[in-house]
């Protein structure tokens, strides 16, 4: 009875005074919840509350940053890591002032996109001898990224040609430096990127966000042609955590994670990577296999000791400190280096929190409460001996939010998915 009085009160409070726009938000959703034809499902109401919501009702996203088409692949990654954003729409310096946003933008830049074009530029057209008396910085002269020098064939072999030597030459290569964010625009998802009104609906941005596995949504503002938000697959899951104690969000937050078919993978279906294999096989596989994260587990075991995502490139190529002392980067190497890298600068990162797990029998809510305050991307799902058993994105959980209404977007996807071979993440 006492649980219950909690529980009334702690709804009441967040009535009478949402604690943020987000909260708020989800009183707006609460209100069209109750009004609902009772006949409908709880799917199929969620979905009528939120093709209710315009797009322009989500808070504001502290940004503004956008990065220009003549900047250099440095300069946009250091951008993005003194940010600490993971991509920002590119605008296109040869654009008149009185541009159309079709004109004036030309897609997104990630960071997720940069490592992906790195991994493609550097795999040799030719079979190269690791040992090859040219070495790394003449390589990167003479055949661009092909400096890697066999990283097609990367494995525990091969961990020498990825140490400290290919980073210090990459990183301070004229290649490297003059190379244009408009020369990779190849790596965009969407170019010019897809973006939505401020009337659309949030259904509209719940689907692009998960069926269509758009890592962020820009709003536009028609009057001038330019973004005026921003909304990202981690504000959507703020947004939800915000909502606890709402009925609606309670209703579907209560579930367990196996009674809405998370995680979707079977253990042999994970991609993964020892902690003694070179890091860059991390990154290759994640390239290859169109995926943004990859657990790193114990060599003769199924644990995991840690996560490796594709935004973490960012370390090889803002911190070469993090690699000085390493005759070659291993993946479990990596982790050590970056975390050292983190507490001695005191800088707040998901990767010193360690390896985030949760189990099958955890709630839709618990889930999304660890994934907001931990800031993370992914929670990998582990049986009672620690054993992976499935992964879980911010995507998954979206997906499992709402559902695309039959013809819903008409024929305008046709043709596009699946995502051409050379797509990014």
């Amino acid at each position: 009875m006492a649980m219950a009085s909690v529980q009334l009160g702690r709804q009441s409070s967040i009535q009478d005074s949402p604690r943020s726009p987000e909260a708020k938000l989800g009183m707006q959703v609460e209100d069209l919840w109750d009004v609902q034809e009772p006949e409908l499902s709880p799917n199929d109401k969620l979905n009528a509350c939120f093709e209710s919501i315009p797009v322009s009702a989500f808070p504001i996203a502290p940004q503004g940053i956008e990065i220009k088409s003549d900047a250099s692949l440095a300069e946009a990654v250091q951008i993005l890591a003194q940010n600490k954003i993971l991509s920002a729409p590119v605008v296109d310096v040869d654009a008149p002032e009185d541009a159309t946003w079709m004109d004036r933008y030309i897609g997104m830049v990630e960071f997720a996109g940069i490592a992906v074009w790195i991994l493609q530029q550097s795999e040799p057209s030719s079979p190269r001898s690791p040992s090859s008396p040219s070495g790394a910085e003449s390589a990167i002269a003479a055949n661009g990224m092909a400096s890697a020098a066999g990283l097609g064939a990367l494995g525990p072999e091969g961990a020498s040609i990825t140490s400290g030597d290919f980073f210090e030459a990459l990183t301070s290569s004229e290649f490297y430096k003059n190379t244009k964010v408009r020369d990779i625009s190849g790596s965009f998802r969407w170019a010019p990127f897809l973006a939505l009104q401020k009337s659309n609906t949030f259904l509209t941005m719940l689907l692009l966000l998960s069926k269509y596995k758009m890592k962020s949504v820009p709003v536009l503002d028609l009057d001038d042609g330019k973004i005026d938000n921003i909304i990202t697959q981690s504000a959507v899951i703020h947004m939800l955590a915000e909502c606890t104690g709402l009925h609606w969000f309670e209703s579907w937050g209560s579930k367990k994670l196996s009674d809405i078919g998370l995680p979707t993978m079977s253990p042999k279906q994970i991609i993964t990577v020892y902690e003694d294999e070179p890091v860059l096989q991390a990154f290759k596989q994640m390239r290859k296999k169109r995926i943004g994260g990859i657990p790193v587990i114990e060599r003769g075991g199924e644990k995991a000791i840690g996560n490796i995502s594709l935004r973490d490139v960012q370390f090889l190529l803002t911190a070469p400190d993090i690699y000085r002392d390493y005759r070659s980067i291993t993946a479990k190497n990596f982790l050590i280096a970056v975390r050292n890298h983190l507490e001695k600068h005191e800088k707040r990162s998901p990767m010193l929190s360690g390896m985030i797990t949760c189990r099958r029998d955890e709630t839709v809510k618990e889930l999304i409460q660890t994934l907001d305050s931990e800031k993370i991307q992914r929670v990998y799902v582990v049986d009672d001996d620690g054993n992976l058993e499935g992964v879980i994105t911010l995507r998954d959980i979206i997906s499992r939010l709402v559902h695309e209404p039959r013809g819903y977007f008409g024929d305008f996807f046709d043709g596009v998915l699946p995502l051409p071979e050379n797509s990014r993440v």
